[in-house]
C-alpha cells in the first residue's frame, strides 16, 4: 500500500521540521539510498558481506547514496570491538560510504543507541494517534498465557490478550514495555523486486514491541524510523527478514509513511548446498580470508556471484570491482540459495592474482614472507627471478608462507643440503639397469658440468637449456639425469623442473651446485 508520503509527515510534525523536509527531498530524489545496518554482535561473515556488497553496488552504480548504520540496541549481544572489526571488513574488499558511524554525515549519529531520542519521539506520535500502549502483563502473567496457547494447540498472539480500551492502561513512562497496537488484522500484499509478488495472511500480524523495558527500540520499530530519517529507498536484505514483514506494512500504514522498497537476497548455503550457512555451521570470519591471502578484489568477486550472475548470456566470472559496478543488476539476482564454494574462491583468486603487476605481486608476497629468508645474502638478487615460479604455483598467498615452511623457496637463496636417500630416488628413474650407488651418480654430475660449463651461453632460457641437456637426458636415461640434476640444485623431492631452476640460479651458480652435488656422492 502507497501513501502521501510529504503530506503525511507535514501532518504529523509540521512545514517547519527541517529534518523532515530534508528527509522528503532525499526520498523523493531520483537518486537510491541504500544502507548495511550490521549489529555489532561478533565476527562478519560473508552473508553480511555480500548484502552489504549488492546494496554499495545498486547505489554506486545509479549515483546514489550508501549509509553504514549499526544497529547495537541488543547490549546483552555485544561484542567488543566489533564495530572496528565491521568496518575494516567492509573497507577490505573495497566498500566505502557516504555517511555512517565512523564518518557522519547530516544523519548523524549513526549508532541507534545514540537515537534512542528520535524513537521515543515516533513512539509518542504512536501513543497520540491511539496506536501503541504500554503493556500491563507481567512476566508471570504473559507465561501463562503462552502455556494455555500450547495446551489448546494454537499459536500464542498477544493481540488476543490485548485490554479492551488501551486508554484506561497507565501512561507509558520508559520504564514499561511499548507495543503497537497493530491498526487493522488483515493480509497484507507486497511487491519484492527480488522475490516478485508476496503475501501473507492476518495471522502473521501481531501487537509487538516497540520499546523495551530498558528504554531501547528493537528491531522492527528502531530500523523503520532509522530508514525514514536518513532518506533510505531500497533496502537489500536477508530473506529471514520475509516472514517480518507484514509487522513492518502495519507499522509503515500505522505511522502513515510510504514504505521503501525490498529487495530480499537469497541464502548463502553451506558446502553440500542443503543448509543455509551461518556462524554455528562454519561461516569464516571474513577476515580470515584477508589472513589467507585472499585478495580484496577476489572476495568481493566471490561473493558478488553467490547468487548474482550478469545474465544475457554472458558467461563472465572473473571482475574487478569497477567492472562489477557496471555489470550489477536486481534482475541478475538469484531466488534460490547460492552455495559457497571455496574452492571457487581459489580458482578466482588465481585468476585476480595472474593480473597483477610485478610489482604489487613483489608486495603481496613480501608481506607472506618472514625475516628470516629475506635475510639470505642472495635473496635481494635473485628474489625477482623467483616470483615467477611463485606466481605459478601458488593459490592463495598464505601458500607461499607455506612454501616457505615447507623449505620450498630457501634453495633459491642458499646452497642446499643433500640427503643420499632423495639423491638415490634417481634409482627408481633408471629401469631395467642396474643398482645405483650414491658414487654412481659421480659420473653424471661430471658430465652435466662439462655441458653447462661448455655450451650454456648468456642468453639462456628454460627452453634453450633444455635443448643443451635433452640429448644426454635420452642417452642416458632421461629420470635418471634430470631427476639427479633436479636435486642437485634444490636438494628437495619436490621443485620445479631443472631448466627453469637453472634459468632462475644462473651458470656460476649452477656449476657450483652440481659440483657440490658431485662432491657429495663421492664422500
Amino acid at each position: 500500500m502507497k501513501f502521501n508520503f510529504l503530506h503525511n509527515l507535514k501532518k504529523l510534525f509540521g512545514n517547519k521540521n527541517s529534518s523532515v523536509n530534508s528527509t522528503t527531498k532525499i526520498l523523493h530524489s531520483k537518486k537510491p539510498v541504500t544502507r548495511f545496518a550490521p549489529s555489532p554482535t561478533g565476527f562478519m561473515h560473508v552473508g553480511g558481506a555480500r548484502t552489504a556488497l549488492y546494496a554499495w553496488a545498486f547505489a554506486r552504480q545509479n549515483e546514489g547514496r550508501f549509509i553504514l548504520r549499526i544497529e547495537d540496541t541488543d547490549k546483552a549481544r555485544e561484542v567488543a570491538g566489533s564495530i572496528e572489526h565491521i568496518i575494516d571488513s567492509l573497507k577490505w574488499i573495497g566498500l566505502d560510504w557516504n555517511e555512517g558511524v565512523d564518518i557522519g554525515g547530516p544523519h548523524a549519529p549513526y549508532k541507534q543507541s545514540e537515537r534512542l531520542e528520535s524513537y521515543r519521539k515516533y513512539a509518542q506520535i504512536l501513543i497520540d494517534k491511539g496506536l501503541a500502549y504500554a503493556d500491563p502483563y507481567t512476566q508471570a502473567e504473559l507465561e501463562a498465557f503462552r502455556k494455555k496457547a500450547d495446551e489448546e494447540k494454537r499459536p500464542f498472539l498477544y493481540r488476543d490478550h490485548r485490554p479492551e480500551n488501551i486508554n484506561i492502561l497507565p501512561k507509558w513512562d520508559g520504564t514499561k514495555v511499548l507495543r503497537l497496537k497493530t491498526p487493522t488484522i488483515k493480509a497484507y500484499e507486497w511487491h519484492d523486486l527480488i522475490r516478485g509478488d508476496l503475501k501473507a495472511g492476518p495471522e502473521a500480524l501481531d501487537d509487538f514491541i516497540l520499546i523495551k523495558s530498558d528504554g531501547y527500540p528493537t528491531y522492527n520499530f528502531a530500523h523503520i524510523i532509522d530508514d525514514l530519517e536518513m532518506g533510505v529507498t531500497h533496502i537489500f536484505r536477508a530473506d529471514e527478514f520475509i516472514s517480518s514483514t507484514p509487522k513492518f506494512l502495519s507499522l509503515y500504514e500505522a505511522l502513515e509513511i510510504e514504505r521503501p522498497e525490498f529487495a530480499t537476497l537469497p541464502p548463502i548455503l553451506g558446502s553440500e548446498g542443503t543448509k543455509k550457512l551461518g556462524k554455528r555451521d562454519g561461516a569464516k570470519d571474513l577476515l580470515d580470508y584477508k589472513k589467507e591471502g585472499i585478495l580484496p578484489d577476489a572476495m568481493m568477486n566471490f561473493l558478488a556471484l553467490i547468487g548474482w550472475n550478469p545474465g544475457h548470456g554472458d558467461d563472465k566470472e572473473v571482475f574487478t570491482k569497477e567492472e562489477f559496478i557496471r555489470a550489477f543488476s536486481l534482475e541478475g539476482i538469484q531466488r534460490a540459495g547460492g552455495k559457497l564454494n571455496e574452492e571457487k574462491l581459489d580458482w578466482l583468486n588465481k585468476e585476480h592474482i595472474r593480473k597483477l603487476s610485478d610489482a604489487d605481486f613483489k608486495t603481496w608476497v613480501m608481506n607472506f614472507l618472514s625475516n628470516k629468508i629475506k635475510e639470505c645474502v642472495n635473496f635481494g638478487a635473485r628474489i625477482d627471478a623467483v616470483l615467477p615460479i611463485i606466481r605459478e604455483r601458488i593459490v592463495k598467498f598464505k601458500d607461499v608462507t607455506d612454501m616457505e615452511e615447507q623449505g620450498e623457496l630457501d634453495y633459491f637463496f642458499s646452497l642446499p643440503s643433500y640427503d643420499p636417500a632423495i639423491l638415490l630416488c634417481a634409482e627408481k628413474q633408471r629401469k631395467g639397469k642396474e643398482h645405483l650407488t650414491l658414487k654412481d651418480l659421480a659420473p653424471i654430475f661430471s658430465k652435466l658440468q662439462d655441458i653447462i660449463s661448455t655450451d650454456l651461453n648468456a642468453s639462456y632460457t628454460p627452453d634453450t637449456i633444455k635443448k643443451l641437456i635433452w640429448p644426454y637426458a635420452e642417452e642416458e636415461g632421461r629420470g635418471l639425469v634430470l631427476w639427479a640434476l633436479r636435486t642437485a640444485l634444490s636438494g628437495k623431492e619436490r621443485s620445479p623442473d631443472p631448466f627453469v631452476l637453472i634459468s632462475t640460479l644462473g651458470k656460476e651458480e649452477t656449476l657450483q651446485r652440481v659440483k657440490l652435488a658431485h662432491d657429495e656422492v663421492l664422500k
